[in-house]
């Protein structure tokens, strides 16, 4: 059987959708593929679970600040009840009512290309194979997988990625986790706030976060080690065993004595999910990321047909980002399909080029837009920097003894425009948009001047960084 759709979208994650609706909405009809849940990584096994977990965490830090407020032990089960009504009990009907009312064809099953605006669907449970063409565009959605480095013993060990901490049925007493990027370090503080009597993070380099600023790392450092973390720098992995599926498992480090646990986490970056989609029938090769245009067009493949959204274009691996890059996808599809005006800034990507706004959830919350000091630099820019202690503002104050945090912007000297804005201490996410608005509309710093911030609020950090700035 063989069906033709002006769109046929390979990916029902957020961005697969954002792509599907906006092309829908733009005039066009469109299909779109899942093999697994529709709503993706984000919505099962990423943002939306790891927020139901870190929240109990981070309301009772903010509790324990407060003089006269106390909070008794967490419920765990209730947590984890919680954390499955997060994610609707794995059931998908619910986005598939949504996607179906767009309207958008929702297609069950793994989607391959298969040469020029062609698409093969294997359907999840045996059927017979359908053939989907496209008149106008294929885009690819498909996310991104949890890397698994090549230590010996590490894969027959099943340890745990994103995927399982997640949507853990119960806290392990003592957890490993490799890694010190964002969901090593949200998901550490998760599970030893919910329990984990003991829990260690390996980091191969020489710090958590070591993408951001410096200071944010440490901050969140000198958190863990309050929290009783056990935070390790510069180490490696030797090998690891687990000799009996589900038993204990030992991590033999490259120096020192080995360490056992009841499950290992691996957070050590995630890869494109192109290995099995068929590019090599259109040229390309599989397993990599799909470059693309500022229009999310794929620019290694002839006749400007196919596209790539999300994480599998390699951009920022981030999940309202991806959703950026679709709404811009499928709107310059539906304008090309109808030779209209396809150039209008909204069709275009820029944002990544000024640096995507980011969160991690943990305690302190880190918060950044932009570039780093470090980048900037590396780039050419002519660079000022100013720091403020966040816990100095009067809004900070009142929101709990002790609290810590940190504040910093990267200034073009030349422009007297911010680079870049880094903020770290708890609550601070609530603070990132009025950054991202300040960075990527490049605000001029006399003029953000008379943006004046309410008080007591901890905005009043604008203040403190436009006059240490000299303002």
């Amino acid at each position: 059987m063989t069906d033709e759709f002006d769109v046929i979208v390979i990916g029902a994650g957020p961005a697969g959708e954002n792509a599907a609706a906006r092309a829908v909405r733009g005039g066009l009809t469109a299909a779109i593929l899942e093999d697994r849940l529709a709503g993706g990584e984000c919505s099962y096994w990423a943002c939306i679970p790891s927020k139901a977990l870190l929240r109990p965490i981070d309301l009772a830090a903010e509790v324990s600040r407060v003089p006269g407020l106390s909070l008794g032990p967490i419920e765990v089960s209730k947590v984890l009840a919680r954390r499955d009504e997060a994610v609707s009990h794995f059931d998908d009907s619910g986005q598939v009512g949504w996607i179906e009312s767009v309207p958008i064809e929702f297609v069950r099953g793994r989607g391959r290309l298969d040469g020029v605006k062609r698409v093969r669907v294997t359907p999840r449970d045996g059927g017979a194979e359908r053939v989907l063409t496209a008149r106008h565009a294929v885009v690819l959605a498909t996310g991104s997988t949890a890397l698994v480095p090549p230590i010996p013993g590490l894969a027959e060990a099943k340890p745990w990625t994103s995927h399982e901490v997640t949507a853990a049925k119960e806290v392990p007493e003592r957890l490993v986790v490799l890694g010190g990027g964002v969901v090593a370090c949200e998901m550490a503080q998760a599970m030893h706030g919910l329990g984990a009597r003991q829990t260690t993070v390996l980091v191969r380099g020489g710090s958590l976060l070591s993408k951001l600023e410096p200071f944010a790392g440490e901050l969140l450092a000198e958190s863990f080690a309050e929290a009783g973390i056990d935070v390790r720098t510069h180490t490696g992995i030797a090998r690891v065993e687990r000799p009996e599926p589900g038993g204990k498992v030992t991590v033999h480090l490259a120096e020192g004595p080995p360490l056992e646990a009841d499950e290992l986490l691996v957070a050590t970056g995630r890869v494109p999910a192109t290995a099995d989609l068929g590019l090599d029938t259109v040229g390309l090769p599989g397993g990599r990321t799909v470059e693309v245009d500022d229009s999310m067009r794929a620019t290694a493949v002839e006749g400007g047909w196919l596209y790539a959204v999300g994480d599998v274009n390699g951009r920022a691996l981030l999940t309202h980002m991806g959703k950026y890059q679709a709404r811009a996808c499928g709107d310059v599809i539906a304008a090309r399909a109808k030779g209209g005006d396809d150039t209008l800034p909204a069709m275009r990507d820029i944002a990544d080029e000024y640096g995507a706004p980011q969160v991690v959830f943990t305690d302190p919350q880190i918060c950044a837009v932009g570039r780093t000091e470090a980048a900037a630099r590396e780039a050419g820019f002519p660079v000022r920097v100013v720091e403020y202690d966040l816990g100095k503002v009067s809004g900070a104050y009142l929101l709990g003894d002790g609290y810590r945090g940190r504040a910093k912007a990267v200034v073009d000297e030349e422009r007297r425009v911010l680079l870049g804005v880094t903020l770290a201490g708890p609550g601070a996410a609530e603070l990132l948009h009025a950054a991202t608005i300040a960075v990527t509309a490049e605000v001029p710093l006399d003029r953000l001047w008379h943006a004046v911030p309410s008080f007591p609020t901890v905005s009043e950090i604008w203040l403190r960084l436009l006059e240490e700035y000299g303002l």
